[in-house]
């Protein structure tokens, strides 16, 4: 029992022998309680009454036996500032395998790179020259496509993939540079050329593929034919 309890019942027994005709002298207010308690004083000593002190204090009053037991409520301990631990919000889980804009933007690209490398075939199988002018045009399309790949490459298996896309354009415009030069330079180039470049046979072998692991939810698999 704290010390206000003991305080209280000691005040309770010896308010049980002072007569009714005693006058009260003062009051009895609790600190951090609304309300106050009669206080009578006698022979040097005070009583106050015990449902009072009881009633402001909001405790509540029973009996044992010959004894008068008041019971407090329990205070409410509010911790320091600096024992008051603020749990850190949930991190959203890593994103895993390949994101949605990054397939996207890779098979937009891939298409272009097999269009750009169809064209090159088609030329030489009809004994038509690799032209600038047409070559030009991929290779812008191609270096514009690949800035919307890098700008969507944000998970762990769209950035090992990203340089892999690079790869494809880099040998398809190495193709062209080649037969470009065969043109300027006035070198026959038989129909069936490609069928023997083992450039061409990269790049095939890489856009092959690239094609298998372009799956939404795929992890990352290497093609060593695109290094």
């Amino acid at each position: 029992m704290n010390m206000l309890a003991r305080s209280a019942v000691w005040f309770f027994l010896s308010a049980i022998g002072v007569a009714q005709t005693q006058q009260v002298s003062s009051a009895l207010a609790v600190s951090g309680h609304d309300g106050q308690a009669p206080v009578i004083h006698k022979d040097g000593r005070s009583y106050v009454d015990v449902e009072a002190l009881a009633r402001i204090t909001g405790g509540t009053l029973g009996f044992q036996g010959k004894q008068i037991v008041l019971t407090l409520p329990q205070p409410v301990v509010v911790p320091p500032p600096s024992q008051v631990v603020v749990m850190p919000a949930p991190q959203a889980p890593e994103p895993t395998g390949f994101s949605r804009e990054f397939l996207r933007s890779g098979i937009e690209l891939m298409t272009e790179v097999r269009e750009w490398r169809a064209a090159i075939d088609n030329a030489i199988r009809t004994n038509n020259p690799v032209r600038e002018e047409w070559v030009s045009v991929f290779r812008r399309s191609t270096q514009t496509m690949l800035a919307h790949v890098r700008t969507d490459a944000r998970t762990e298996s769209d950035k090992k993939a990203l340089p892999l896309l690079e790869n494809a354009v880099s040998m398809v415009d190495q193709l062209s540079a080649r037969f470009l030069t065969m043109r300027e330079s006035l070198t026959f180039v038989p129909t069936d050329a490609l069928d023997r470049d083992p450039l061409d046979q990269r790049i095939l072998a890489c856009a092959q593929g690239l094609a298998a692991i372009a799956a939404p939810g795929a992890q990352f698999e290497d093609v060593p034919s695109c290094r």
